[in-house]
């Protein structure tokens, strides 16, 4: 059996914004939280859980991650305040 897999956008007070998929949802969000991913998260600060969805299985997150990553910015920020409009950080919510 396949574990879940998640897509999750990041982003910061701007907001800048990076959408990546992962198998091990704490794990790599932990990561980007303590900015211990070299790269576009660390060097703009990214440390905001702002939006994810669950799936299955890896497969289709990587095809909604490819999707997300096409849109425009605008559609993102919507996508975002449907669900969290104050583009507060999730993660202290699911991980107390």
């Amino acid at each position: 059996m396949e574990k879940q897999a998640v897509v999750y956008i990041m982003g910061n007070d701007r907001p800048t914004l990076y959408i990546g998929v992962t198998a091990d949802f704490y794990h790599r969000i932990s990561q980007h939280k303590e900015e211990l991913v070299e790269g576009f998260t660390k060097k703009y600060h990214l440390n905001k859980l702002l939006y994810f969805e669950v799936f299955d299985n890896i497969e289709e997150a990587i095809k909604r991650e490819k999707q997300l990553k096409s849109w425009r910015r605008e559609w993102k920020l919507e996508l975002i305040r449907k669900s969290n409009p104050e583009f507060k950080d999730l993660w202290p919510e699911l991980f107390p």
